[in-house]
């Protein structure tokens, strides 16, 4: 499913004729094209229309709001609110809302968010080596809420801590595809889970939303537990991410991005797997079709500055999931490249649009995907 912003895009090819005539109304003008170095708060938003079979035609739009919460001070980074919402045709809908904030000096960082989806997907299995020909749509409602607080406690170094829950709901429609037939999955009715636990972050970017230089390690570990009749899962989620930014040049910065995931507990709910493919790691991959019990996968993006309000950048990536031991010989690719424009050259804002290719499995067409969204992918 591809998302289309025709509208935005023509917006940004045609920006001299439209900075010349003036014929774009003033708040299209001011998200898009005019520049502010005042430090205050911007806002943009994104059309998104798309369509799927399974879907019918899907509306919507998402926003993005940035602020500072000290104006006068030039250490403190960049806060936001994000929000997106589609609807189908077909009465499918998602709806999310997250924030990130900074106090003062980044002396605090709270994130949150709350969201829910009424949404179908596609289900192939558990494992590293899924077949497409097991494809099983399955409808999907999820209800999620995430809470994160760090503290600094020294110059690059936040402790802190994570909570939320999840509540997931499934319908298999067809009854004879592999997620009714394969007796090794487990929790095909879905399930509610509340979590908790600690979190580490080491800091050393020189901005948090175009970084040239530095690098972050992030690290938490949820400890979760099921309530309810359909939630007997006890256990926890283990998440490690390590990026490196190097400025090669004026306009050149490279950038690196590993990432591991494990989950534990003797039964995990399949939904809960760590899954292969986003917008930001394994660009290329369906999200899902390839998960299980843990993850490793890395990437490196090389970024062009062709100018203050344009960019470009190139990507390649390896990654697996897999049950007990890893091995290189299973390890997926990916490759691809991408357009940036800036909508707020100080704040480092962006809008992007990449395309990311996969491996090519016996009998299948290469897998691959088209990506729009707002930031840098890590």
């Amino acid at each position: 499913m591809k998302k289309l912003t025709t509208v935005l895009l023509l917006f940004i090819l045609v920006q001299p004729l439209f900075a010349q005539v003036k014929i774009l109304p003033k708040f299209i003008r001011k998200m898009y094209f005019e520049q502010d170095t005042t430090k205050k708060g911007s806002f943009v938003v994104l059309p998104v229309v798309s369509s799927a079979p399974e879907t019918g035609l899907e509306l919507g739009g998402s926003g993005l709001y940035s602020f500072y919460t000290d104006t006068l001070g030039n250490d403190t980074r960049v806060s936001n609110l994000f929000a997106y919402a589609t609807i189908t045709t077909k009465g499918q809908s998602r709806l999310n809302l997250s924030g990130s904030y900074w106090t003062p000096h980044n002396r605090y960082h709270f994130t949150g968010s709350v969201g829910y989806i009424n949404f179908p997907f596609d289900f192939y299995g558990i494992g590293n080596n899924t077949k497409k020909a097991d494809a099983d749509r399955l409808g999907q409602k999820r209800v999620r809420a995430t809470f994160a607080a760090e503290k600094k406690i020294g110059n690059y170094v936040y402790l802190g801590l994570v909570a939320g829950g999840y509540d997931y709901r499934f319908n298999d429609q067809d009854g004879s595809g592999i997620f009714a037939t394969d007796p090794t999955i487990d929790g095909k009715h879905g399930g509610t889970f509340l979590y908790i636990g600690p979190s580490f972050v080491f800091d050393t970017r020189n901005n948090n939303t175009y970084t040239t230089k530095g690098g972050m390690l992030t690290s938490y570990f949820n400890i979760m537990n099921g309530i309810g009749g359909n939630s007997g899962y006890s256990g926890g989620f283990l998440n490690v991410e390590l990026t490196h930014f190097f400025a090669l040049s004026k306009k050149f910065v490279l950038g690196f991005d590993v990432q591991s995931q494990n989950i534990t507990g003797s039964q995990s709910p399949f939904y809960l797997l760590p899954t292969l493919g986003s917008d930001e790691m394994m660009r290329g991959y369906y999200n899902g079709r390839f998960r299980d019990r843990n993850l490793l996968v890395g990437q490196t993006e090389l970024r062009y500055r062709m100018s203050e309000r344009f960019g470009i950048v190139g990507f390649v990536g390896a990654g697996e999931v897999f049950n007990k031991e890893f091995s290189t010989e299973q390890l997926k690719p990916n490759y691809g490249g991408g357009l940036r424009y800036f909508f707020d050259v100080q704040k480092g804002l962006s809008i992007r649009v990449d395309y990311g290719v996969g491996e090519k499995r016996p009998g299948e067409s290469r897998q691959s995907g088209v990506y729009v969204g707002l930031g840098e992918a890590f």
